[in-house]
């Protein structure tokens, strides 16, 4: 008997979020409309900027595009465990990420600063 392989693994999310087409956008789009998925999109996201850390190349412009495009579209529950992962390693690969995780204030949009 074989081992479920939840759907969808983290191997393809993590193609997803490398490519970035307009079908794996909204693939991606798709996929944070439902909770039950989060854990798979963010294990994705980590093998994404793994496989980034690793590459001979590292591809700065790109990594911070994709924060900024998670950071806008993603839905509120999720942008603080997307903080955490951006924060994760201090690797380049991960640094990049997080400046467009910044950039798009989707943290700040989901939990404003408390004011006085």
């Amino acid at each position: 008997m074989t081992a479920s392989v939840p759907f969808p693994d983290r191997d393809t999310v993590a193609e997803k979020l490398a490519a970035l087409s307009v079908p794996d956008k909204s693939y991606l789009t798709l996929l944070m409309e439902n909770a039950a998925q989060d854990d798979n999109l963010l294990d994705g996201l980590r093998r994404h900027l793994d496989l980034a850390a690793g590459s001979p190349f590292l591809n700065s412009l790109k990594l911070e595009n994709l924060g900024l495009w998670l950071g806008t579209q993603a839905p509120d529950r999720l942008q603080i465990r997307l903080m955490e992962t951006a924060r994760s390693s201090q690797h380049p690969a991960y640094q990049a990420f997080r400046t467009g995780l910044g950039r798009s204030g989707g943290l700040e949009r989901a939990h404003p600063p408390a004011t006085r």
